[in-house]
C-alpha cells in the first residue's frame, strides 16, 4: 500500500465521520420561485458550515399550512425549520409553540421594515425571520392596455380594472383580461377576496363579533369578483392559486393580474417570461371608501419549541435571511431577482432601484398596508388579508370554499355568503367570541 493511498484513504475517513457527526436540519417549506432558487443556493450555507446537512420538504401552500400547524399543535417534532407567515407567527409566539430568535449584531435586525418586523414579534422579540415580504399590487401588459385605447393610473379605481378586463380580453386568442386568485383556502383565494372587500367597505366582524357576509358590501365584493371573473378570466379559475395564475400570466395570458408583489421579479425576468418586456405596475384598486385592496405579508422562517437543534437551526436561517443573502442572489441572478420587501438597505440601494422597475410600487403597497386599521368601519381585530386569531385558518379555508364554489357557478353568490354566514357564526359562537 503507497503513502498516497493511506493518505486518501485517511481523507475518505475524515470526510465520512465528519458527515457521519453532522446535523440534518429538516426545512418544511413553499413551493414558490424564491424558495426554490434558495434551496440551489444552499451550498455557500453548507460549505461554510460543513457540520449542518439540510433535507427539504417542499409543499404547496394549502399543504404546508396544514402540515405544519399540526406538527407544531402536536409537538410532532418533524421539521426543524419552518416557513411561516404573518398570520402563525403573533399567535403561535403567544402560545408558546416558536423559540425567540437571537442574531448577532451584524445581522442588523433593525435594517428590517417596521411593518414586516412588527408583523414577526411578541412581547419586542423576533419569533421568526422574513425570507421576503410583500403587499400585493396589478401588474399588467403595457401593450394591450395600450391596444384597448387606456392608459392605468398608478392607483386604480375597481371600475376602471373591470371595464379594462373586458376590453382586454380576446377568448379566441386565450388572452383574458384579468387573472385572479380562485383556488379555496384562507391563504388563496380568501387573501384576495378579504383585502379586495376591505376596500368595498366590508368586514369580517363588526365590533361585536358578529360576523358580517349577510351584509351588503360582501355581497357587493363577491357580485363584482365573479362577474368580472366570468366576462373577463380564464377558464377554470377557480382552480387557480397563485403559481397557476403566475404561470398563465408569465405565458401571455393574462392582461391584469392582481397579487403578491414578489411575483414581479418573476413576470419580468426575460429567462422565465414571454412577457417581460410588456409589463407595467399599479397600486391594488380601491372603490372611493379610503381602503385600497391591497394585503400584508412575509413568508419567514422559525424554529418550533422544543426543537433539540435550535442552535443549527438559528445558524441557517440567519444566512438565508441576511444581507449577505441577497448579495449572493445578486451575484447568481442578478439584483431584480433577490427576495424582495424585508430590508430598508434594499430599497436604497442604487443597485437595485436600477434593476427592478417594481421596487418603488412594492415599498409603497407595503408601507400602505395598515394592519391595525384593515377596514373602513371598526373591527375589533388586526390583520389585512386575515382576522389574526386562531380560529381563523379554519373557518377562513371553509367560507374560501363557498366563495370558489360561487366562482365555479355550483352555487349562486346569495347562497355562497348565507353559507359563509352560517358556518362562520357557528363556529365563532362555538368558540365563545360571540355571546
Amino acid at each position: 500500500m503507497t503513502i498516497r493511498t493511506l493518505f486518501l484513504g485517511a481523507c475518505s475517513l475524515v470526510a465520512l465521520t465528519s458527515l457521519a457527526g453532522a446535523e440534518t436540519l429538516t426545512i418544511a417549506t413553499v413551493n414558490n420561485g424564491d424558495m426554490i432558487r434558495m434551496q440551489k443556493l444552499t451550498g455557500d450555507f453548507t460549505k461554510a458550515n460543513p457540520d449542518i446537512q439540510l433535507e427539504w420538504v417542499t409543499m404547496e401552500e394549502n399543504v404546508l399550512r396544514q402540515k405544519v400547524t399540526t406538527d407544531i399543535a402536536t409537538k410532532g417534532g418533524q421539521y426543524d425549520v419552518m416557513t411561516i407567515g404573518t398570520y402563525e407567527v403573533p399567535i403561535w409566539a403567544k402560545q408558546g409553540w416558536l423559540m425567540p430568535l437571537e442574531f448577532g449584531a451584524d445581522y442588523d435586525v433593525d435594517d428590517l421594515l417596521p411593518a414586516i418586523r412588527d408583523g414577526l414579534s411578541a412581547d419586542g422579540k423576533l419569533f421568526a425571520a422574513p425570507f421576503y415580504g410583500e403587499s400585493s399590487m396589478v401588474m399588467y401588459r403595457k401593450d394591450l392596455m395600450e391596444k384597448a385605447g387606456l392608459t392605468m393610473p398608478d392607483a386604480p379605481t375597481w371600475d376602471f380594472i373591470a371595464d379594462a378586463a373586458k376590453k382586454m380580453t380576446d377568448k379566441d386568442a386565450e388572452v383574458y383580461g384579468i387573472c385572479l386568485r380562485g383556488k379555496a383556502g384562507w391563504g388563496e383565494n380568501m387573501a384576495f377576496l378579504t383585502a379586495m372587500a376591505n376596500s368595498f367597505g366590508a368586514r369580517w366582524f363588526d365590533e361585536q363579533w358578529q360576523p358580517q357576509f349577510d351584509g351588503e358590501a360582501w355581497k357587493k365584493t363577491l357580485t363584482f369578483y365573479t362577474d368580472l371573473m366570468t366576462e373577463a378570466g380564464p377558464p377554470g379559475a377557480s382552480s387557480n392559486g397563485f403559481n397557476e395564475n403566475l404561470a398563465l400570466f408569465q405565458t401571455g395570458k393574462c392582461g391584469m393580474w392582481i397579487d403578491a408583489t414578489v411575483a414581479a421579479s418573476f413576470v419580468t425576468n426575460p429567462k422565465e417570461s414571454q412577457v417581460a418586456d410588456k409589463v407595467g405596475f399599479a397600486l391594488a384598486p380601491d372603490a372611493g371608501l379610503g381602503k385600497r385592496g391591497n394585503w400584508l405579508w412575509a413568508w419567514s422562517l422559525g424554529i418550533p419549541a422544543g426543537s433539540q437543534k435550535v442552535e443549527a437551526a438559528e445558524k441557517f436561517i440567519a444566512w438565508a435571511t441576511s444581507k449577505d443573502y441577497l448579495e449572493l442572489v445578486a451575484a447568481e441572478e442578478g439584483w431584480a431577482n433577490v427576495p424582495p420587501g424585508t430590508r430598508a438597505s434594499l430599497y436604497d440601494n442604487p443597485k437595485y432601484q436600477e434593476a427592478a422597475p417594481f421596487a418603488k410600487m412594492t415599498l409603497e403597497s407595503i408601507k400602505a398596508a395598515d394592519p391595525t386599521k384593515p377596514t373602513v368601519d371598526p373591527v375589533p381585530y388586526t390583520g389585512v388579508q386575515f382576522v389574526a386569531i386562531p380560529e381563523f385558518q379554519g373557518i377562513g379555508t371553509a367560507v374560501g370554499q363557498q366563495f370558489s364554489a360561487a366562482l365555479a357557478g355550483t352555487m349562486s353568490v346569495d347562497q355562497a355568503l348565507q353559507s359563509a354566514q352560517a358556518l362562520t357564526l357557528r363556529e365563532m359562537t362555538k368558540a365563545g367570541y360571540v355571546k
